[in-house]
């Protein structure tokens, strides 16, 4: 799979089937990770990747009502980061924009996997910290839900998800968010 194809094949679907996934692939996930550019190389993700039954099911009680569907995942990754971890110049943090940049890049490696990734923002950032031991200087990013598309209709989606499922979101267009020589 090319990169276009692997961008283009990526979508937030809510529709999850169990699928196993293997030690290799959180491997290959996390390389693809590492391999992200960051400031002066100080790379300030850091992965929790969870697949036991038990701790995904505490999990679960970490996320906010209307995420149930990422219940019929097969892994969640938290992510998690510190702005000491990362360049800061004058008032710039750059270890949020580091950290994404290294998220796309495990997202479109899960792609090519036949993964699905789906990154929340209706999580407890406290019940996350507890629950995975998280010290209380790191901030907890997103929660990223993991698993292999359904074609069927799952009992934890909701049916107004269900209904837009397969319909890709509305892009910008160039000039609404990209702009030549000036902000204009």
């Amino acid at each position: 799979m090319d990169v276009m194809d692997a961008i283009e094949n990526r979508r937030s679907y809510r529709a999850l089937a169990p699928v196993e996934i293997t030690d290799e692939m959180v491997s290959k996930m996390a390389r693809a990770t590492s391999l992200a550019p960051s400031c002066f190389n100080k790379q300030p993700w850091r992965l929790i990747f969870i697949r036991s039954r038990e701790m995904l099911a505490r999990m679960h009680g970490a996320l906010s009502d209307g995420n149930e569907w990422a219940r019929d995942g097969s892994m969640l990754i938290v992510v998690i980061s510190k702005n000491k971890l990362d360049c800061v110049i004058r008032e710039r943090e750059y270890y949020l924009f580091d950290t994404g940049m290294a998220i796309g890049q495990l997202m479109l490696m899960a792609v090519e996997m036949g993964l699905v990734t789906h990154a929340m923002a209706g999580f407890s950032p406290g019940k996350t910290r507890e629950i995975l031991g998280i010290p209380e200087d790191m901030d907890v990013v997103t929660v990223i839900a993991v698993g292999k598309r359904s074609a069927e209709k799952t009992a934890n989606i909701s049916d107004d998800d269900w209904a837009v499922e397969d319909i890709r979101p509305a892009r910008f267009e160039f000039p609404e968010y990209a702009y030549q020589e000036r902000y204009s």
